[in-house]
C-alpha cells in the first residue's frame, strides 16, 4: 500500500511546475488559484491541471471559501514521502574505496598548496598512457 502511495506522490511531483506550486504552498499556505497564477507565468488552466494532479495524490488540500477554492498543503503523504526518503537515505554508504571522482596522485607533490594538490582529479585513460610509456 506505501508503495503505492509513493508512487503516486513522486508522479505528482514529477513536473517542474508542480514542485514550483508545492513550494508556494510551503512559503505561504492556503492560496488560491490566482494567487498561484500571479507568481506562476502560465495559464490559469495549466495551473488549475496541475493542481487537479497534486489533488489526486493528496498533496494538496482543497477548501471552498465562497467562490475562492483555496489550496494548503496535505501534510500526511508528505509524511509518508519523508519517511520513506529518510528511510532510503539512511540505507545507502557509498565506501571510501568505491568512488571514483578524488583520487591521490602516485607523486609525491612539494611547494605552496601541495595539500591541494594531492586531491586531483586522475583521469583513467591518461593513467593507461603512462603505464604503456613505463
Amino acid at each position: 500500500m506505501e508503495t503505492k502511495s509513493i508512487g503516486k506522490i513522486c508522479k505528482a511531483l514529477g513536473h517542474p511546475t508542480r514542485i514550483q506550486i508545492m513550494t508556494l504552498l510551503w512559503r505561504r499556505n492556503n492560496r488560491t488559484c490566482g494567487e498561484i497564477v500571479e507568481l506562476i507565468p502560465l495559464a490559469q488552466s495549466t495551473i488549475s491541471k496541475h493542481l487537479l494532479e497534486l489533488k489526486k495524490a493528496n498533496l494538496v488540500n482543497v477548501k471552498n471559501e465562497g467562490k475562492k477554492t483555496i489550496y494548503s498543503i496535505g501534510l500526511d503523504n508528505i509524511q509518508i514521502l519523508k519517511k520513506y526518503i529518510t528511510s532510503y537515505l539512511s540505507t545507502i554508504e557509498i565506501p571510501e574505496h568505491n568512488k571514483k571522482t578524488i583520487l591521490t596522485t602516485r607523486h609525491q607533490v612539494k611547494g605552496r598548496n601541495s595539500h591541494l594538490k594531492k586531491y586531483n582529479y586522475q583521469f583513467p585513460h591518461k593513467n593507461i598512457k603512462e603505464n604503456l610509456g613505463d
